[in-house]
């Protein structure tokens, strides 16, 4: 009993979270090449998330955190006196989560790991691949971040006790992530391989994170970052697709587009998810989504590295919701 106690006393955070931020995997990657990053999204995303992070900075200089040589590029050593005559930044308690995209998936779908059955070789080895490829991309993103000067951490939901049973979450120890937040640590987690007490093993993905830590931390505002403007009515690719503005969630949790009106009443949402998607894709975002929104938390739908992400991350759109924004807005209505 004492030990539950503590537990839960070391999962509250000091101070309340702002915004629990979902980098999508097709944003931030070249979902079609296999494990490439989009290096030009990843590096305007990062700067993007520390002005929202770091508003309050007193210096315009960016200190990088990331010390380590990259491969091909000449990184300088940092200047230490640099750091210990810089004035300690406010920083808004933020919480990042990110998608694989081309990393995880493809060996995901390959053998099998999301439907489970670690007795069978190539599902253990699939599971073992699949981890070393999201991990691989978890330190690529916390390095972006750093060298933002972004006190981020990287916290896989495997590494840190997560676990499901029948590919819902069954075990999620917070302490680990709001101890880091309390130092001064914004957690980088991501969509991972994980155990399932029914199934051996699946897929957990970057949506249903965001959902669980949303409910847990209950931030002020979510931001999903996409590779489109937001959701649409049908896949965005066809030419009659209609960007959705406002969707609405009601109390038993099912949801309707408010704005814009659709035209026909025969015309329905029509979602697409990739052959190798394991996820869900955006059938999984909007049902997190909606989830999410059903709490009382605004959640925010909206293509990275645009203007249109600056306004989302920055809080602004609790207010009020400029006519020349575009993106979703998910909000509870009772």
């Amino acid at each position: 009993m004492e030990l539950e106690q503590n537990r839960q006393e070391a999962a509250k955070t000091n101070n309340p979270i702002r915004c629990i931020v979902k980098l999508g995997g097709a944003a931030i990657t070249c979902k079609n090449e296999l494990e490439k990053i989009n290096e030009e999204n990843l590096l305007s995303v990062c700067s993007q998330l520390r002005i929202a992070m770091m508003s309050g900075s007193s210096s315009d200089k960016v200190l990088s955190l990331d010390w380590s040589k990259r491969r091909g590029a000449s990184d300088s050593a940092p200047v230490v006196e640099d750091f210990t005559s810089q004035l300690v930044s406010e920083c808004n308690n933020f919480v990042v989560v990110h998608g694989a995209g081309s990393f995880g998936h493809f060996q995901a779908s390959k053998s099998g790991v999301h439907k489970g059955g670690l007795s069978q070789p190539l599902v253990k080895a699939g599971f073992v691949a699949t981890r070393i490829s999201v991990t691989s991309l978890n330190l690529e993103i916390v390095r972006a971040l750093a060298r933002e000067g972004i006190p981020s951490i990287g916290m896989s939901p495997f590494s840190c006790g997560w676990s499901t049973c029948d590919r819902k979450i069954e075990s999620a120890d917070m302490t680990m992530i709001t101890k880091a937040i309390n130092s001064g640590f914004v957690p980088v987690l991501h969509g991972d391989a994980v155990l399932d007490a029914s199934l051996d093993c699946t897929i957990l993905s970057g949506d249903v994170i965001i959902s669980h830590l949303a409910a847990q931390m209950n931030p002020e505002f979510v931001v999903f970052l996409t590779d489109v403007l937001g959701v649409y009515d049908r896949p965005p690719s066809e030419p009659d697709a209609v960007l959705l503005r406002e969707i609405a969630v009601r109390e038993d949790g099912s949801w309707s587009v408010i704005k814009p009106v659709l035209q026909g009443t025969c015309r329905e949402v029509e979602i697409s998810v990739a052959a190798h998607d394991t996820t869900g894709g955006m059938a999984t975002k909007i049902s997190e989504a909606a989830m999410i929104a059903r709490q009382g938390v605004d959640v925010y739908i909206v293509k990275a590295a645009t203007s249109h992400s600056v306004t989302a991350l920055s809080g602004r759109l609790k207010d009020d919701i400029p006519e020349d924004w575009l993106g979703t807005v998910i909000r509870f209505i009772r």
